[in-house]
C-alpha cells in the first residue's frame, strides 16, 4: 500500500472515530435527563388517614414506579405552618408543588405570590392566581349514589351523615347523600352532624353512637380519619356504613357496604403523566365527576341488592353521567 493510501486510510478512520464520539456524547446527554420532580403537601390528617392523603400518596407512588418520576412530601405535623413546608418543596426544585386539600388554599396562594415562576397545583379548591392550577371533584354525584343505596335498604327509615369540618366542600357530600336518600325514600329521616375535625376517630365513634341511638341503621361519613371511628362503631354495633375517598371495606369488613371513590390517586397520576409527556400542565381548572371517571363507587359487599335495586342504581348513575340528574351543591 502506498504512503498516500495509508494517510487517506488513517484520515478516514479518525473521522469515523470522531463521528462515533459525537454520537456517544449525544446519547449520554439524553440518558442524563432528569426525571420529573413533584412535591406534595399532604392534607391535615396526613399519611395513615386511610382516605384522602393516602390516595394522593398512592398516585405518586404509582407514577414513580411506572413513569420514573421522583417525588417528596411534607406533613403539617412537622411544622407550624403550611407555608414553611411548601417553600421547602419549592426550593428543592420540584417541577410542580401540590397542595392536597381545600385547607391548603391560603398557604398555596401566599407561597405562589412569592414564587411566580413556580407551578402549583391545588386539589379540592380553586385559585385565580396564574401559576396555581386546580383539580376539583363532583363529590355530590358519588354521594347521591350512596344515598340511593341507603334509602333503598334502610329498615328503620333513619340514616346518618357525619361531616368532618362544616365547610362548603363537605356540604357537597351531605347534599348529594341527602338528595339520593330522599329520591328513593321520601319518608326517610337524615340525621346530619359535623365533627369539627378530620383526624379524631374517637369523636367519630361518639357521633355514630348517638346516631345509632336515634335508630340510624346506615351512616355515611365524609370526615377523613374521624370517619374511621364511625366505621369501627358501626361494625361494633351491627349496623351498616360507607367508606369515602378510597375503598375502605377492609377497615370494617362486616359493616362497609361500599365506598364513594374520589379518585385523587388517578388525578395525581394523570398530572404526573402529563408532566412527563409535555413538561407542563395544560388545564388551569379541571373538574372530575362520574362521567370523567374521577368519581365512582366501590363494589357492593356485606348486603345484596335485588335485581330491581341494581337496575335502579345503574339508571341513576347513567342519568348523572348524561347530565339529566344534576345535584346543585
Amino acid at each position: 500500500m502506498s504512503l498516500r493510501k495509508v494517510l487517506v486510510f488513517i484520515w478516514l478512520s479518525l473521522l469515523l472515530i470522531a463521528g462515533c464520539g459525537c454520537s456517544l456524547q449525544s446519547a449520554s446527554s439524553v440518558d442524563a435527563e432528569k426525571p420529573v420532580r413533584i412535591g406534595i403537601m399532604l392534607s391535615d390528617a396526613g399519611l395513615g388517614d386511610q382516605s384522602f392523603s393516602d390516595a394522593g400518596f398512592k398516585g405518586l407512588e404509582e407514577a414513580r414506579d411506572e413513569l420514573n418520576i421522583s417525588f417528596d412530601y411534607r406533613e403539617i405535623k412537622d411544622a407550624k405552618t403550611y407555608e414553611k413546608r411548601l417553600e421547602e418543596l419549592v426550593n428543592q426544585g420540584n417541577d410542580v408543588v401540590i397542595g392536597l386539600g381545600f385547607s391548603m388554599q391560603e398557604a398555596i396562594e401566599t407561597v405562589a405570590k412569592k414564587f411566580p415562576d413556580q407551578t402549583f397545583l391545588l386539589i379540592d379548591s380553586e385559585s385565580e392566581l396564574p401559576n396555581v392550577h386546580s383539580v376539583t371533584f363532583k363529590e355530590e354525584e358519588g354521594s347521591y349514589l350512596i344515598g340511593v343505596i341507603a334509602g333503598m335498604k334502610t329498615k328503620s327509615h333513619v340514616v346518618g351523615f357525619v361531616g368532618g369540618v362544616d365547610v362548603p366542600l363537605i356540604r357537597k357530600f351531605e347534599k348529594g347523600f341527602t338528595e339520593g336518600v330522599k329520591k328513593v325514600n321520601p319518608k326517610a329521616k337524615v340525621i346530619s352532624t359535623f365533627a369539627g375535625s378530620f383526624d379524631d376517630d374517637k369523636k367519630g365513634m361518639q357521633i355514630a353512637k348517638y346516631m345509632i341511638k336515634q335508630k340510624a341503621d346506615y351512616i355515611y361519613p365524609a370526615a377523613g380519619f374521624t370517619g374511621v371511628g364511625v366505621l369501627n362503631e358501626a361494625q361494633k354495633s351491627g349496623i351498616y356504613t360507607f367508606g369515602v375517598d378510597s375503598d375502605q371495606f377492609y377497615l370494617a369488613e362486616k359493616a362497609v357496604v361500599t365506598s364513594m371513590l374520589k379518585r385523587v390517586d388517578v388525578a395525581v397520576y394523570n398530572i404526573a403523566k402529563e408532566l412527563v409527556k409535555t413538561g407542563k400542565l395544560s388545564e388551569k381548572k379541571t373538574q372530575l365527576g362520574i362521567k370523567e371517571e374521577g368519581i365512582d363507587t366501590a363494589p357492593i359487599r356485606v348486603i345484596t341488592l335485588t335485581s330491581a335495586e341494581t337496575d335502579k342504581l345503574n339508571e341513576f348513575r347513567r342519568h348523572i353521567s348524561e347530565g339529566t340528574i344534576q345535584i346543585q351543591p
